[in-house]
């Protein structure tokens, strides 16, 4: 699993792991609030999403007339990343290229992911920085699961998701192969800002939105634990579960990117939703998350 790191303060104490500089744990009290991995539902916890978001068509993408394999949400989440810095309140992990990555990603890079801890929030900045000499497509995401219920209280469909303002998302609509279909449709939430959560949502796969406010809040009236997500440069939101069970997780996710089209092998360069950074330049991303 790799080392584990840890954060604390007079709120938190936040766990993080060097394979895939994971967060593993956030303790509030006797609070667990982050999903624990149980293998029968998703052996995950919160990884985080680079070079990609989503999945491509068979693996696969092209770039200078060769074609690479690349799994679902890329390979960073697989990567033990070097430990730069450790204090209380931050720890910054870093991921370079390597022989290994550039078999399945030919680019130099450097993405440094910094958590910082500040009461009751933690902020996770990724600054992708272009170390070679071409155009550096990548994109980035998270994918943290939260316990639900929170502490144990109350049963999965009362809880819901509350956006910080009124909106009219649009679904993303997805194969029942999770690909891009190029559709989307209207996602009306009760009083424009409420998703009622029910296992039902994820009978095929995950709900993604768009045009939606960029906080949301996962909350019940069974409990006054909540989760709030602050997440102004990602454009795209997941909300997910392992479909057709009964999971005691969800997974709210703020994207950058998203998967490929259904029947599409890609160039990589040319891929919707990647940011393309020039030699020597770098892109900065971040998302925090509240813990009631």
């Amino acid at each position: 699993m790799g080392n584990t790191y840890l954060l604390k303060n007079q709120e938190l104490t936040v766990s993080i792991c060097a394979l895939g500089a994971e967060v593993v744990s956030v303790k509030r009290g006797n609070c667990e609030y982050i999903w624990q991995g149980d293998k029968a539902y998703w052996g995950s916890r919160a990884p985080l999403m680079f070079p990609i978001c989503g999945r491509l068509f068979a693996q696969t993408y092209t770039h200078a007339g060769q074609s690479y394999q690349l799994g679902n949400h890329g390979f960073a989440r697989h990567s033990v990343f070097s430990v730069e810095r450790v204090t209380d309140v931050e720890a910054v992990f870093v991921l370079t290229s390597t022989p290994e990555i550039r078999a399945v990603y030919p680019f130099d890079f450097r993405l440094t992911v910094t958590y910082r801890l500040d009461g009751a929030k933690l902020t996770t900045t990724a600054v992708i920085r272009n170390t070679g000499s071409e155009i550096l497509p990548a994109t980035f995401g998270g994918h943290p699961g939260f316990n639900v219920p929170l502490e144990g209280d109350g049963a999965f469909d009362s809880y819901y998701l509350e956006f910080g303002e009124a909106c009219s998302p649009d679904r993303i609509e997805m194969s029942d192969t999770c690909f891009l279909t190029g559709k989307r449709s209207a996602y009306p939430l009760q009083n424009g800002r409420i998703l009622p959560l029910r296992h039902s949502l994820f009978s095929v796969d995950a709900v993604f939105l768009s045009r939606v406010a960029n906080r949301v809040t996962l909350r019940s009236p069974t409990t006054a634990r909540a989760v709030t997500l602050e997440y102004p440069d990602m454009p795209y939101l997941g909300v997910w579960h392992a479909p057709r069970t009964e999971a005691p997780y969800v997974c709210i996710e703020p994207w950058c990117g998203l998967p490929a089209y259904d029947g599409e092998i890609e160039e990589i360069t040319a891929r919707h939703d990647m940011f393309r950074i020039c030699a020597g330049e770098e892109k900065s991303v971040s998302f925090a998350v509240w813990f009631e």
